[in-house]
Order: C-alpha cells, then sequence, then structure tokens
C-alpha cells in the first residue's frame, strides 16, 4: 500500500510541475517584453528589442538557456548541429544565469557561437512573462521582420525548428 501511495505521489508531482506548452502560440512580442533590458558580454546593457531590431532581415533562432539548466546542457550537441546546418541563421542567447560569471563560464565551456545576452534569473520578468515562459531551455523562431514565427519548441532538434526555418528562408 505503502508503494501505491507513493508512486501515487511521484505521479501527482511530476504531472504538477511539468511543463505545458502555451495556450496561445503568439506571432508578436508584447511591447513590454521588448522593453525588458539584457546585458551583453562587454556589460552593456540593450533592449531585447533593440537585439531583435539589430539581427533584422535574417532569419533569427532565440534560445532561453542557462549554464545551470541539465536539458540546456543536454541539447548543445543537437543546437550546434542545427547552428552549422544554417550558418545564415542568427543565433541569440539569452542566459538566464544567476551571475555574470556563470554565464561567460557557460559559454566557454559549452563553446557556444553567437550573439550572447544575459537575462538573469527573471522568469516573471517582462519578457519572460510576455513568453509565458515556464521551462528552459526555449527555442523560437523570428522571421526576417522580427515576427515569432515558432513560439514554442523545447528541443533544438524538434523538426518543427528547422521545418520553420526552411519555410522562412523560401519567402
Amino acid at each position: 500500500m505503502k508503494k501505491i501511495v507513493s508512486i501515487l505521489m511521484l505521479f501527482i508531482g511530476v504531472l504538477s510541475f511539468a511543463q505545458n506548452p502555451p495556450k496561445e502560440m503568439k506571432t508578436v512580442f508584447p511591447t513590454k517584453a521588448l522593453e525588458d533590458k539584457v546585458v551583453d558580454l562587454e556589460d552593456n546593457s540593450i533592449t531585447i528589442g533593440k537585439v531583435i531590431e539589430n539581427n533584422k532581415g535574417k532569419i533569427i533562432v532565440l534560445d532561453l538557456w542557462a549554464s545551470w539548466c541539465g536539458d540546456c546542457v543536454k541539447n548543445m550537441p543537437e543546437l550546434k548541429t542545427l547552428h552549422e546546418k544554417n550558418p545564415d541563421v542568427a543565433f541569440v542567447y539569452l542566459s538566464m544565469d544567476k551571475t555574470n560569471e556563470a554565464w561567460k563560464k557557460g559559454i566557454e565551456k559549452y563553446d557556444i557561437k553567437g550573439q550572447h545576452y544575459l537575462l538573469g534569473n527573471n522568469w516573471k520578468g517582462d519578457f519572460g512573462t510576455g513568453i509565458d515562459l515556464n521551462w528552459i531551455p526555449r527555442y523560437l523562431v523570428l522571421d526576417q521582420k522580427g515576427k515569432i514565427a515558432d513560439y514554442y519548441s523545447v528541443k533544438a532538434d524538434d523538426p518543427k525548428v528547422q521545418a520553420t526555418i526552411d519555410k522562412l528562408r523560401k519567402k
């Protein structure tokens, strides 16, 4: 009987903390989300909107990750493969690390190529709430105008990510 109760409790616990896709798949960022600030590798502050604007004309893969995140680290090989297959795509990394030091060490340790910004452990900030952030890693694919083409992917090798990139190339 104790085993059944323990298994039931574990099952309920897993369900309550499991990641759930957002109910609405947005195609644009809320204004407040774009006004949220990040820090670049030189410790300069910039809005997320400006980061996206700086990449207009390109397809963007936005990766929310952290060096302490086991699933993020596990996805790194697939992410590198995605990057190698798509050298024309801008890969923008928004780190949820708690400190500058941990973030920069993570970039170096995992040899992550692309544009790097520290969002910080700001799950409930304007950007996090604006994109219904409930889990990392989280990948969003943006079109050449900065609109969201793939709102919710949690694996770098999700076929939807590559399919979205391929579809945007044809536009």
